[in-house]
């Protein structure tokens, strides 16, 4: 075999210099390497100005090169890779198992970003172990550093930037800039170099770690708490009737803490149980004990435990590995015409809250009818929720509603996190006005009739960080403001731990909802509130839990999104 000349090992290291330098014998050589490579055995396809190195050990399923994207020298590439336009696979690169790359995407030399895995379970040797892949899916314009390893299930989202030699185990929201084994979140990208962090953030940074330590310790015992073996349920806190909810919110923190089921049944009960609690005819979720639920004019009741257990169940199903039995009927059969009538009757001058916690669910709902492999609801349905949300959003708030005298923000806040977690949080779509919303979250945050030192709950916290993050993703907008927010509360949140039995819904005595007395709710809420806290303060990856259900970070896994 003739070696290759001086001029050809440097295309195959520099492929970025071919399509101005090569001469005429170098680009029919080219031409030849991918032509061998669209005969082979995979399914390929390569688009305009692409370069792969005579050197490169492509031997994959299926390769999808879009324009101008190069495999460099001593690359090795197999499984099934997608990219986008613009994307580089530099010189001895690992690229295995599912891939799918944004436009724009770079990844440095002697990087690997592994789209697989395989068991490690005690009855099996090593290799006699079955192979796993839920792949790793990276945004657009990301640039990955040198020497960084990005291992299976991961995704990173666009502009992102990773340092090398980083090791990334868990998802990287847009812009961040991260680095480490495992990989942290440094900063936003589009924040300058040293911006300041509140006070007090490398004390929260000590204190995480050993707060979730201490949280896991004593997962089980506030779980044995709640868990009333005579009926086979679960309540809230002693002293309550068993709900649906209490079992959903078991799940949630189980998972969170223990990363497994509750352990006071197997699995595959608690599937068994939270499916049958459906009722088939319209999908929806009774009350245990409650008759059958009469669906509202769009589908949904306007309000009741219902509405919720369409979040709560489905998610805690998800989490289990299930789904529901049925599809959501109620939702299934919604015109778009009748979504928008319904949508314009809802009471958003004096009860927000009410009309985006319907939202929410009928989102929500139509989100599980996609996941379950068929439509959301009526053709155009879903798109015109949208539609109508966009085109309602009030330009100088942002948000859907009106203040009240009695309240001031708070119905249209707390809507908001609502609204916005089962529409555009969970189908992963920008909200409008971002900047706007964080005015308005960030001047509701100072009214000390909901914040005032023993007057906060974990609805009205929840309700200010949710927005707060989400527009993060979109905008720097006054984000040393809300970080010194987020940290005075997360200080003030790991301080109402009661031990052995978890959070309080809220520690005054006249909060809305369960109370001041730690039970399931509170805890499961306080626990994703605390990461959302943290993670506006880049710290959340030191507390070693993520949420995964109704309070997930990334948009829930759906067929299709709306156009």
């Amino acid at each position: 075999m003739n070696q290759p000349s001086h001029d050809d090992s440097l295309f195959d290291h520099c492929p970025w210099l071919f399509a101005g330098q090569a001469c005429e014998e170098q680009r029919a050589a080219q031409e030849q390497r991918q032509k061998r490579l669209l005969a082979g055995p995979g399914e390929v396809r390569l688009g305009e100005g692409c370069f792969v190195a005579e050197s490169a050990a492509v031997h994959p399923d299926v390769l999808h090169l879009g324009d101008r994207s190069y495999i460099a020298a001593h690359a090795y590439v197999t499984g099934g890779i997608r990219t986008g336009a613009d994307c580089t696979v530099n010189p001895f690169t690992v690229v295995r198992g599912t891939v799918t790359l944004g436009d724009g995407v770079r990844i440095g030399a002697h990087s690997s970003l592994l789209g697989f895995n395989h068991g490690s379970a005690p009855d099996l040797p090593v290799h006699q172990q079955p192979v796993t892949s839920r792949g790793i899916t990276i945004g657009d314009d990301v640039w990955i550093g040198s020497q960084v390893i990005v291992v299976d299930g991961v995704t990173i989202g666009d502009h992102c930037v990773i340092g090398a030699g980083a090791v990334v185990t868990k998802d990287l929201p847009t812009w961040t800039v991260a680095a480490g084994n495992p990989a942290r979140r440094i900063r936003d990208r589009r924040e300058p170099r040293g911006t300041r962090r509140p006070v007090g953030t490398e004390a929260l940074a000590e204190e995480l770690p050993a707060f979730a330590e201490n949280a896991r310790a004593q997962a089980a015992d506030l779980l044995d708490r709640s868990w009333r073996p005579g009926t086979g349920r679960y309540v809230d806190r002693p002293g309550t009737e068993p709900t649906v909810r209490a079992h959903c919110d078991a799940v949630e923190i189980a998972d969170l803490l223990l990363g497994v089921a509750p352990p006071h049944l197997p699995a595959a009960e608690h599937v068994e149980r939270l499916r049958a609690v459906q009722d088939p005819a319209t999908g929806l979720v009774p009350e245990y004990g409650a008759p059958p639920p009469l669906p509202g004019p769009a589908g949904l009741p306007e309000d009741g435990a219902e509405a919720y257990h369409v979040l709560c169940v489905g998610y805690a199903l998800d989490l289990l590995g299930s789904s529901f039995a049925h599809p959501v009927h109620a939702v299934r059969t919604t015109t778009a015409g009748l979504l928008v009538r319904h949508l314009a009757e809802l009471p958003w001058s004096d009860r927000a809250w009410h009309a985006g916690a319907w939202v929410d669910s009928w989102a929500t709902a139509a989100h599980w009818n996609l996941r379950a492999g068929g439509e959301a609801a009526e053709p155009g349905a879903l798109e015109a929720l949208f539609g109508w949300l966009h085109t309602h959003a009030d330009p100088w708030t942002g948000m859907w509603g009106s203040p009240t005298r009695e309240t001031g923000r708070l119905q249209m806040v707390n809507g908001y996190y609502r609204l916005t977690r089962g529409s555009f949080a969970q189908f992963g779509l920008y909200v409008p006005y971002p900047e706007r919303v964080i005015d308005t979250v960030l001047d509701h945050a100072r009214d000390t009739r909901h914040f005032a030192p023993g007057r906060e709950n974990a609805c009205n916290v929840l309700d200010v960080i949710h927005p707060l993050w989400l527009c993060a993703r979109q905008t720097t907008h006054r984000g040393e403001e809300a970080r010194a927010w987020a940290a005075s509360q997360l200080s003030a949140a790991l301080r109402r731990w009661h031990p052995g039995q978890g959070f309080g819904f809220g520690p005054g005595p006249d909060s809305t909802g369960p109370g001041r007395e730690p039970g399931l709710q509170g805890t499961e809420m306080w626990l994703a509130i605390i990461w959302l806290l943290a993670d506006v303060l880049g710290l959340a990856d030191v507390l070693g839990y993520r949420p995964r259900g109704i309070h997930r970070p990334e948009p829930a896994p759906s067929t299709q999104r709306p156009a």
